[in-house]
């Protein structure tokens, strides 16, 4: 299991043929089952015309509420190679729908369940993975006549203030992983001879893209 929660990087379909059969899959964030359900009827409008809308999503922290339909294909061909392919991702507040237009050959439960997991897996290469990790929000302040200097030596050390803010003292925002913070602190306190201190002021989550696997 990824060490924190995976989602898609975007929405997005794609499409494959096997042996004249078309089989598009949507793919949808989806943080609730309701809107797991919207999304799929939302396929299921706009591609009236299809023999089948197959479904899976995987909801929750570690992708605890779990789903699938085969409607209509034979049991265990469609929605479970379609939850595989998002499980093997890690991925989590996703939904994939399948549609297939039958093309006029059979292609066996084996052959169904090869397309139904390739499509998925081809469809979440396509739209990227993206990883939601902590980001810790340090508030820093400095003596008005120290600011600029201060400044100049969070970006020399590599770290990326954000806008000044300017009261009593001028404040600044530092966007840092967890881990950095105590290393942070530290700097902060040599650097400025004691005058000014790291202060965790709240967290955030971040999207950083993943290579998917």
């Amino acid at each position: 299991m990824a060490e924190y929660p995976r989602t898609l990087a975007a929405n997005g379909t794609h499409e494959i043929a096997v042996k004249k059969s078309r089989f598009l899959c949507t793919l949808a964030r989806a943080a609730t089952e309701d809107a797991a359900r919207a999304a799929i009827e939302d396929v299921r409008r706009r591609h009236w015309d299809a023999n089948h809308h197959c479904t899976a999503y995987r909801i929750g922290p570690g992708g605890l509420l779990q789903r699938t339909s085969d409607d209509g294909e034979p049991a265990g061909t469609a929605g479970a190679p379609m939850l595989a392919a998002l499980a093997r991702r890690d991925l989590t507040d996703t939904v994939a729908v399948v549609t297939r237009w039958f093309g006029g050959v059979l292609l066996g439960a084996g052959g169904l369940v090869r397309a139904y997991g390739r499509v998925v897996s081809d469809a979440v290469d396509a739209v990227g993975i993206v990883e939601r990790r902590p980001v810790s929000l340090i508030a820093v302040e400095a003596d008005h006549a120290d600011a600029g200097r201060l400044e100049n030596a969070l970006r020399a050390a590599g770290y990326v203030p954000g806008a000044a803010t300017y009261g009593d003292r001028v404040g600044f925002e530092i966007r840092l992983a967890e881990p950095e913070v105590p290393a942070f602190a530290a700097w902060l306190v040599e650097t400025t001879n004691g005058k000014s201190q790291a202060r965790v002021a709240g967290a955030v989550h971040v999207e950083v893209p993943v290579t998917a696997r």
